[in-house]
């Protein structure tokens, strides 16, 4: 196994324990300052934050032209307040990761 990719796990490893669940209403002052980036339910919330760690710009700038991760948007930052959902946090500075949570189907 090579170095990078060791190093990877470590932090994916670090990255997973460090995520939580957070309600709208804690993370609403680091929406004012800009802070929060939205994480699609297609991704997998710790492998972005990984790849944000270790600025990989070049899947950076693809997830964001696809529409797979924005900044928090007004509608829906008025959306989750409005339920004040709670969503999926983990810290990669200076940028918060959020991700809705999966709804169950029964």
């Amino acid at each position: 196994m090579d170095k990078q990719k060791k190093l990877d796990e470590v932090l994916h490893a670090k990255l997973n324990l460090e995520t939580a669940q957070m309600k709208w209403s804690e993370l609403e002052r680091f929406f004012a300052s800009g802070s929060l980036v939205t994480v699609s339910s297609q991704l997998d919330l710790v492998e972005v934050a990984v790849r944000f760690a270790n600025d990989d710009k070049e899947l950076v700038v693809q997830w964001l032209t696809q529409g797979q991760i924005a900044k928090v948007s007004d509608a829906q930052a008025q959306a989750w307040q409005a339920a004040d959902e709670a969503l999926w946090t983990v810290v990669v500075k200076p940028w918060i990761l959020v991700q809705e949570q999966q709804r169950q189907v029964h």
